[in-house]
């Protein structure tokens, strides 16, 4: 019964992490937008990270999409 509500949670959980990756790419280039006072290196990081988190989400693989892109925004200081 638990594996049972493990699966559950995850299968649900798994499109809502697919609607939060578009949204923090959004936001990561709101950001980026405003010209961050950030050294070249990590800009070359976040830009980095958000773009892997793209590739990821499109690939269909969200929980990963979502930490890269989590660590992008950390970056950013969000």
């Amino acid at each position: 019964m638990k594996r049972w509500m493990t699966l559950l949670a995850l299968l649900l959980a798994a499109p809502a992490l697919a609607f939060h990756c578009p949204a923090d790419m959004k936001k990561i280039d709101e950001l980026l937008a405003q010209k961050p006072p950030l050294s070249q290196e990590a800009l070359a990081r976040v830009k980095a990270l958000r773009a892997e988190g793209e590739t990821l989400h499109k690939q269909g693989d969200h929980q990963s999409s979502v930490e890269k892109l989590t660590e992008a925004l950390r970056l950013l200081g969000q």
